[in-house]
């Protein structure tokens, strides 16, 4: 029977994954396992040990953390400090969110930097239009 942790952080460990355009055998031969080891991962059949995560984790560069973002906790009595900048878990999901974020990696630093600067200028002034 599979754990919703388990089926959690095989979630995060596909979308990671994909995000970055590679196949379960890319990600296998970075880590050191057979193919099949990633899907069962993924599909929460069988556990990420520590060390297999942390493995994982450089091979996605990622922290182990992000793993477990978006994991319901029962023991906070409060949000975390940076819990307002945190996206809907579904927008990361979508294909257009990925196409997205691989064409702005192809781009090199400085047109990278100038697009982001682009969208947080649209973003101030949608923001401020709504206000007005």
């Amino acid at each position: 029977m599979t754990d919703a942790t388990d089926l959690h952080v095989g979630k995060r460990l596909r979308r990671r994954r994909r995000l970055l355009g590679m196949t379960q055998q890319d990600l296998a031969s970075l880590v050191g396992v057979r193919f099949q080891q990633i899907q069962k991962y993924e599909c929460g059949a069988n556990r990420v040990t520590s060390s297999r995560l942390y493995d994982l984790s450089k091979a996605l560069n990622v922290s182990v953390q992000y793993f477990f973002d978006g994991l319901e906790s029962y023991d906070l009595q409060g949000l975390a400090a940076n819990d307002a900048e945190r996206l809907d878990g579904d927008i990361l999901s979508q294909k257009e969110t990925l196409e997205l974020v691989r064409a702005y990696y192809r781009l090199g630093e400085r047109p990278r930097r100038r697009l982001l600067e682009l969208a947080k200028a649209l973003e101030a002034e949608a923001t401020e239009s709504g206000a007005a």
